[in-house]
């Protein structure tokens, strides 16, 4: 059984990552913690889908349509959609209705359904129609800058934005990519000093709480199929 992810960075400031997958004989994987929330398009069995995607707080398992492919885009902390704050998606989500295989609906508009080659030019339409939007002090936030305004106003403004304080984004971002260097094969004490956690059994909770999976397990592969993409595709 295997879930394969294909994960690329981009280069819009409105967007963290776009992916793809494809899963083979694979019903349930983990879901693991994130920051992000996104739209998710796949079809399966001659029917398309569109959904939006909540930012997750923990792991957890979530089905996976057997033969199905998918196309996401995970937008950058501190987005929202206009229609929906992010803060009320986060845990949760939505599917979106009147989809076909060539358009979607949101916001109450009809959208064209991107390919992972042009997910950046479908956000650019989005932006300019309003139907994405975003806090700009959490940008300059997320850019290392100081807005000159209280640390109280920036949490805030910050969690209204995002669903989550400063300090759990975080450990968020720290432990996702923690992970994939144990699973690339970095030593686990190498990982904890990177990442300025306190010990092993520091790194060992963050992994169960908010990956799913020990350190060995990611450095083996094990544990069944998991959303996130690591050097080799995760397998039972």
């Amino acid at each position: 059984m295997t879930l394969r992810f294909e994960t690329r960075a981009s280069d819009s400031a409105w967007v963290d990552s776009v992916w793809t997958c494809t899963s083979e004989r694979v019903t349930e994987m983990t879901s693991v913690a994130t920051a992000c929330w996104g739209l998710v398009f796949h079809e399966r069995e001659g029917v398309a889908y569109a959904s939006v995607t909540g930012p997750e707080s923990t792991t957890g398992t979530a089905p996976v349509p057997e033969g199905a492919a998918f196309v996401g885009i995970e937008f950058a902390v501190g987005t929202s959609l206009r229609a929906v704050p992010t803060a009320e998606l986060v845990g949760g989500g939505l599917e979106l209705p009147d989809t076909t295989h060539r358009t979607f609906r949101l916001d109450g508009l009809r959208w064209e359904t991107p390919g992972p080659d042009d997910a950046e030019a479908l956000v650019e339409r989005l932006v300019r129609a309003g139907a994405v939007v975003r806090d700009p002090l959490v940008a300059e936030v997320r850019r290392g800058a100081l807005p000159d305004v209280s640390g109280r106003t920036v949490e805030r403004r910050f969690r209204a934005a995002t669903g989550f304080t400063q300090g759990a984004v975080r450990q968020i971002e720290r432990v996702r990519t923690a992970s994939m260097l144990l699973a690339a094969g970095t030593p686990v004490a190498d990982v904890v000093a990177e990442f300025d956690y306190f010990d092993e059994p520091h790194l060992a909770r963050a992994l169960r709480r908010y990956v799913g999976r020990t350190a060995g397990q990611l450095r083996e592969g094990a544990g069944g199929a998991i959303a996130l993409k690591l050097d080799q595709p995760a397998t039972s």
